[in-house]
């Protein structure tokens, strides 16, 4: 008899329970994302990226700004609507945690408490509420990770070619996916899936990897491959400030909810010595190497997080089994702890991760402790805003040879989002891409300057002057309004456009 499909049936089936689950987050986040305003982050994407699209860039490979463009297409400068892909990356991530325990041999139970699971990490609902290449690149791992167990599960070569489309996409979105195909290279040696080296597929995904990737390896010979100067001189900077020093802890207490710990080292039992698991050893390495290889290279934390939600899959596959083999007392029990623990430790991490908190409350204060970049996305309309005043009572032959100068690129991108309505110039700058654009023909004379001290501002210009101070209205202390809050206005470079321009290149 021919099975007949209706919504309901659909809506009630274990994909269609993901997909709503998936569904609801989606929807969560896009309802709360607007409650500040952009981070600096966000505003660099949308200026120095989503405004001139190239295949690549300084900082980062040409997807993120490409979404940044197709967002303003869609929703204009629209704070949600920039977040739009960030939090669709992030739903997607959590119905292919859901798939992957399906092929793994999960049950609904075990689909959905490990959806849920890493939905419920904080780094993860981070991400969904910012517009960063760090939520694509998440996605890129956890899609390639469940290219993996489709490939192991089905044993049909052809999934190389979806593989290798991953990688490429990975590669375009950031270079760190490159430890995860380390993963992948040194999990098919170590395992029987060695096998797969004499297959055309395997070499043929190999190829589109290569074939996708190529467009933005042409820009880096182009430019010197000066991303590599950029990631040497930030590592160099995270390794010397101690970013990297938590490297281990941040495993525990950032990439994933506390609550999941026991998941997702289980999941490690699974795959490297359940009988069910020997079949996904390959999944195990893909974990394991970039682990070893982060330390070694001394990575920052979070840069292995996308790595857990196959670990999570793995684990409640574990769980799920184990359970059957306990009597029925102790199955409901363990069972009930893991929704309860799951349940407590999400609403803990939405509430100190979301962007809900009252500015300046007891709450906000908490949870900017545990998410510093929520107080980054306070007072930049009030920023540009003050350089507006500035402009306004200069004499006018200063306001015909204007610039404005940023020392970061927060600043150059919220001068440029919103400075058009005040009939502000273009910001300069000499960080990461608004170096390669210049300083403008022809040069300006008079420069509003920003995010310098005074006292580095001297050694630049003859003549420079306190012309104001950056504040917000809520008096958050961030990095503006803290570590170089005084506007100037400069004259008379000391030396040539040209060979200041020269000396100013700098990454951040």
């Amino acid at each position: 008899m021919k099975k007949s499909w209706s919504l309901s049936t659909l809506l009630s089936s274990d994909i269609g329970i993901l997909v709503m689950l998936a569904l609801v987050r989606v929807l969560l986040q896009i309802f709360t994302n607007g409650q500040y305003g952009f981070h600096q982050d966000e505003l660099v994407t949308l200026d120095a990226a989503a405004h001139h699209l190239a295949w690549g860039y300084v900082a980062w490979p040409p997807v993120t700004p490409f979404l940044a463009r197709l967002s303003l297409a869609l929703f204009g400068p629209s704070l949600i609507g920039l977040r739009f892909f960030a939090v669709l990356a992030e739903g997607l991530v959590m119905l292919l945690a859901g798939l992957m325990i399906r092929d793994l041999g999960g049950k609904r139970w075990a689909q959905v408490l490990g959806a849920v699971a890493v939905a419920t990490s904080p780094l993860s609902i981070v991400q969904g509420g910012l517009f960063q290449y760090e939520t694509l690149d998440y996605f890129c791992w956890v899609l390639l990770a469940f290219m993996v167990v489709r490939l192991l599960k089905s044993e049909n070569p052809r999934w190389w070619l979806g593989i290798g489309a991953t990688i490429g996409l990975g590669m375009m979105t950031k270079y760190t996916l490159g430890f995860l195909v380390l993963g992948i290279v040194g999990g098919v040696l170590l395992t029987k899936a060695r096998r797969y080296l004499k297959s055309p597929w395997l070499w043929g995904g190999v190829a589109l990897s290569l074939l996708i990737f190529l467009p933005n390896l042409i820009w880096q010979v182009q430019h010197n491959f000066i991303s590599l100067d950029f990631l040497g001189s930030i590592h160099a900077r995270d390794v010397r400030i101690g970013r990297t020093g938590e490297f281990l802890l941040d495993q525990f207490k950032t990439c994933t909810n506390l609550a999941t710990i026991p998941i997702w080292i289980a999941g490690l039992y699974f795959y490297f010595r359940a009988v069910a698991g020997k079949r996904y050893r390959l999944i195990g390495w893909l974990y394991i190497i970039p682990l070893g290889l982060f330390i070694i290279t001394q990575g920052r934390g979070y840069y292995l997080a996308p790595a857990y939600p196959m670990l999570l899959a793995g684990g409640m596959v574990w769980i799920e089994q184990w359970v059957t083999t306990q009597s029925a007392e102790r199955n409901r029990s363990v069972r009930s702890t893991i929704k309860w623990a799951l349940a407590i430790g999400g609403v803990i991490a939405a509430a100190m991760a979301l962007p809900v908190a009252p500015i300046n409350s007891t709450w906000w204060n908490v949870a900017i402790a545990m998410n510093g970049d929520l107080k980054e996305e306070v007072g930049w309309p009030e920023l540009v805003q003050t350089v507006a005043q500035i402009r306004a009572g200069l004499p006018s032959t200063d306001r015909a040879q204007l610039g404005i100068l940023a020392g970061n690129y927060g600043e150059a991108g919220a001068i440029n989002l919103y400075g058009p309505a005040y009939n502000l110039p273009t910001a300069i700058s000499g960080i990461n891409s608004y170096w390669l654009r210049g300083y403008g023909d022809p040069p300006p004379q008079t420069l509003i300057v920003l995010g310098l001290t005074p006292t580095d501002a001297n050694q630049i210009f003859r003549t420079c002057e306190i012309a104001g101070r950056i504040t917000n209205p809520y008096d958050v202390k961030n990095e503006e309004t803290t570590e170089h809050p005084t506007i100037l206005v400069c004259r008379e470079l000391r030396s040539s456009w040209p060979e200041f321009w020269n000396r100013f290149k700098y990454f951040g």
